[in-house]
């Protein structure tokens, strides 16, 4: 009698009947053979199947009364004893524990060649070879231990010879360097391989009994192979070998959809976008639920797209089972530890350390508002003693991780559980589910002792241990617990096979998702993986073919696809058409693609009028510039500056900007000229004394030199100019009086309002005049535009009028930038103009003053880049207002 045997199940059954099948026919299979029931094993892909695959064995009769033992490899070793403990260095299968020993033999393996790599290039080089020695692992895994080690020196002597040859030339090359480290990955197996499945191979019930779904458990296939193995029979001399059943529920490979099961309800749906895709896979889970059809499976095929829908079906309080989780790294929990040890390598007063003092449970909310506003260099700081104490105390609370040097992982990982228990920042990640499971990742319950001695190897520094605990919660996904009576299961295609859904709505299948393996980087080959059986992409969608036949045994189907993802066209699953093209030679119904239905509410219109703001008791008592320049402009937007004292906060960290660099180069001109009219001042020449200048103003403004360079350049073109510049002006008589010049007046037309505002600089010319400057570093062009209508340009009459009219005065721009800089560009008559600007501005305020409204414009150039766009609501106008002169 042959040991091993295989029966097909029938593919045009639905799931109950299927198991109702496969568990008869085992029972029929062990009578016939006369073998205890309760001592055979039933041996399932994924511990998702023992619940039906259970109930369905315990309701089958012919086992005697007692069913088989129904266990998937895993559960199954879990159960025959303690998992084996790994001897250090050797390969783990933990992800985060041979990163850390394959960053040494990446070192050891480029040897003089590593200084040139970056952290980066050796973190990715590590991956691949955890990613290859992983490959390799789980091969030799799938065979009995006997004869792993010479499948392990075929393996070698297959990729030695690249190795060898990448040896002998050095890493020469991004081909050399793959080949050294996959013949590495593969050594590094051959050092020795264990694992709890281990125990399959010498466990030794009275049958196997295989049900393969989805294709073959390369696993359990070793399993069952084994028994029929020459050399097993003879190591089992005093034993027969262990009958086998292999009960296969998947079509013939090359033909995987003959004769399939159709679900009795099937749409499919075409949507706009992923957005309208969500939204009708929602709407279909939706309705699954109303019509009773539950529990309903959710197929992740793409994952972005589901947590969506997920998001969605959590706004309509629908309960969910999620089986596939996300990355740990995108949860809450592990952003708040990530933004602490940003924190530990950033220095006060940066994004870094506002981001992490945001979400320290020691951070009083009033301090931390302070602080900030210290941070930002705004005028009005409250309590800033507060904020100083806030800043000291946390800087105390990251020196545990701020220390410099580099250390061990295990030190590292003892400074972050300090810092965390420091204050309630451990209890509070403790008490969160994401935040269990981040402490759990990183083993910080015992402050990461449990790493093993892989963890002292290595030493890093802050970067490199942040870098590594962001990997950490990168590979490990987070699974949220399940809603209470939850009757949804989002589950991945390949886990939604045999399972008793009532229904089944699954997103995004199209040509990118459903029948598209994509490739991975890896060190293996294809042709390297079909040779030794390490995984291929055809194999990849072979199983996916597989799992979306047996899918079409759920009573009702729903099938969704979009027509355009991010731009470009998207097409049906080429394994659908397949599908498809089987049904319809059996005479089956088609399945047509209907637009996917839109529910729709109506809403009364509520239309958005511009906002008409009244400010007649709250004028500020002083006015700038720049706020009457905004009052000529957009009388909403001085509402919004002048009177709500709105504006934009600055930003903590940020690049040297063209505004950074005309500040600084109006502070260097200040630094001059102030230097040059000292009395007593060092006998220097100019360019000396502007370097000097510059010098000082990039100290006193905390500029990075690095960052300013590219403006030095331009300085230094300017800088002669300039000197020629001033030697011109003072030969005509015109000489620097003072600059930064706090300057107030109070018409009386204006009062009780006054003026304020600082003058770049005030110049003395012949037979007392005087000429007030202002330095800018824009567009010179512009400037002329401005001043060609004296009566539109706002800032130097305003500065003219801080000055009065008791002398002759002129007034120019000074151009710094360009081929031509400095080049000044005059207003003329500014003293009219003057008068003119506190004329009008006085009408306009007794109007305000009067109760006139503060109006929202929404018209010409300003308004396209107005900073208070968004306050005024000017895009949700119901009547947008027309430009008169574009009209």
């Amino acid at each position: 009698m042959p040991t091993t045997e295989t029966i097909q199940l029938p593919t045009d059954t639905d799931v109950p009947a299927l198991w109702a099948e496969a568990a008869a026919r085992a029972a029929a299979w062990l009578q016939a053979r006369d073998l205890a029931a309760r001592e055979a094993i039933v041996l399932l892909p994924f511990a998702a199947l023992l619940g039906p695959a259970r109930a369905a064995f315990a309701a089958a009769s012919g086992f005697g009364g007692w069913p088989p033992r129904i266990e998937t490899p895993l559960t199954l070793a879990a159960a025959l004893g303690p998992p084996p403990q790994a001897l250090p260095g050797h390969v783990s299968g933990d992800v985060l524990v041979d990163r850390l020993a394959a960053g040494a033999r990446v070192r050891r393996l480029l040897g003089a060649a590593e200084p040139a790599m970056s952290l980066g290039d050796l973190e990715h080089l590590a991956t691949l070879l955890v990613d290859a020695a992983h490959r390799v692992r789980d091969a030799a895994l799938a065979r009995p231990p006997a004869q792993r080690p010479a499948f392990l020196a075929v393996v070698g002597a297959r990729t030695a010879g690249g190795s060898a040859a990448g040896s002998a030339g050095g890493a020469a090359g991004p081909a050399q360097l793959e080949a050294r480290l996959l013949g590495a990955a593969v050594s590094w197996c051959a050092e020795g391989v264990s694992a709890a499945t281990d125990r399959l191979f010498a466990h030794r019930p009275t049958a196997w009994i295989a049900v393969e779904i989805g294709g073959f458990d390369a696993l359990i296939d070793g399993v069952l192979a084994q028994e029929g193995s020459d050399d097993v029979t003879a190591a089992r001399s005093a034993h027969d070998p262990v009958p086998v059943l292999r009960l296969v529920a998947d079509a013939p490979p090359d033909s995987p959809f003959a004769g399939v099961a159709r679900p009795a309800l099937a749409t499919r749906w075409l949507c706009d976008d992923a957005e309208d895709e969500a939204r009708a896979a929602a709407l279909a889970v939706i309705e699954a639920l109303d019509a009773g059809r539950t529990p309903v499976a959710l197929v992740a095929l793409d994952r972005s797209l589901v947590r969506r829908v997920r998001a969605l079906l959590e706004r309509a309080d629908v309960p969910l089972i999620d089986e596939t989780g996300w990355q740990l790294s995108t949860t809450r929990a592990a952003a708040r530890l990530m933004a602490l040890l940003r924190a530990a390598q950033a220095p006060p007063g940066s994004d870094a350390w506002l981001d992490w003092l945001t979400t320290w449970p020691s951070a009083d909310a009033a301090a931390l508002r302070s602080l900030e506003a210290a941070w930002r260099g705004r005028r009005r700081v409250p309590d800033r003693a507060a904020g100083a104490r806030l800043e000291h105390a946390a800087a105390q609370h990251l020196v545990p991780l701020a220390q410099p040097g580099r250390r061990g992982l295990h030190d590292w990982l003892q400074g972050l559980a300090a810092c965390l228990r420091a204050d309630d920042s451990a209890a509070q990640l403790a008490a969160d589910d994401a935040g269990t499971q981040v402490l759990a990742a990183l083993r910080l319950d015992d402050d990461g002792m449990s790493w093993g001695a892989e963890a002292d190897a290595p030493t890093l520094d802050l970067a490199a241990f942040a870098a590594w605990v962001a990997a950490a919660l990168e590979v490990r996904s987070y699974t949220p617990l399940p809603g209470a009576g939850a009757a949804v299961v989002i589950t991945p295609l390949a886990r939604a096979t045999l399972r008793p859904f009532a229904h089944a709505v699954v997103p995004a299948a199209d040509h990118r998702h459903l029948g598209q393996a994509a490739p991975a980087a890896s060190l293996v080959g294809e042709a390297l993986a079909a040779e030794f059986g390490l995984g291929t992409r055809a194999e990849a969608r072979q199983r996916q073919r597989f799992a979306l036949a047996q899918l079409m045994r759920v009573p009702a189907i729903t099938l969704l696809r979009r027509r355009l993802d991010e731009g470009e066209v998207v097409a049906d699953s080429p394994d659908l058409q397949w599908l498809l093209l089987e049904a319809a030679r059996r005479g089956a119904p088609p399945w047509p693609l209907d637009a996917a239905p839109t529910p729709r509410r109506e809403l009364a219109a509520t239309p958005l009028a511009p906002p008409h703001p009244v400010a007649a008791g709250a004028l500020p008592a002083a006015l700038s510039a720049t706020q009457v320049e905004a009052l000529r402009d957009c009388p909403y937007r001085f509402f919004a500056r002048a009177v709500l004292r709105l504006d934009e906060p600055a930003e903590l960290e940020a690049d040297v900007a063209k505004r950074d660099y005309g500040e600084w180069l109006h502070l260097v001109l200040q630094h001059f000229h102030a230097a040059r009219a000292a009395p007593g001042a060092a006998v220097l020449d100019d360019a000396t004394r502007l370097q000097q200048a510059a010098a000082q103003a990039t100290t006193e403004q905390g500029l990075d030199e690095a960052g300013l360079l590219p403006f030095r350049a331009s300085f230094e073109a300017f800088a002669p100019a300039y000197l020629r510049w001033v030697v011109q002006r003072e030969a005509t008589g015109w000489h620097w009086q003072a600059g930064e010049v706090d300057a107030h007046a109070a018409p009386a037309a204006l009062a009780p309002t006054v003026l304020r505002g600082r003058l770049d600089r005030v110049d003395a010319g012949p037979e007392g005049t005087r000429q007030v400057i202002d330095y800018k570093t824009g567009d010179a062009a512009k400037l002329r535009r401005k001043v060609a209508e004296p009566l539109e340009d706002t800032q130097l009459a305003f500065y003219a009028a801080l000055l009065g009219d008791a002398t002759p005065l002129q007034a120019c721009y000074l151009a710094l930038d360009g081929r031509d800089a400095p080049r000044e560009i005059a207003h003329a008559d500014v003293q009219r103009s003057a008068a003119a600007l506190v004329a009008g501005l006085a009408d306009e305020m007794r109007r305000v003053r009067d109760g006139a409204t503060l109006d929202a414009l929404g018209e010409g150039e300003v308004c396209e880049h107005c900073e208070a766009r968004g306050l005024c609501r000017r895009d949700h106008w119901c009547t947008p207002a027309v430009d008169p002169e574009a009209a």
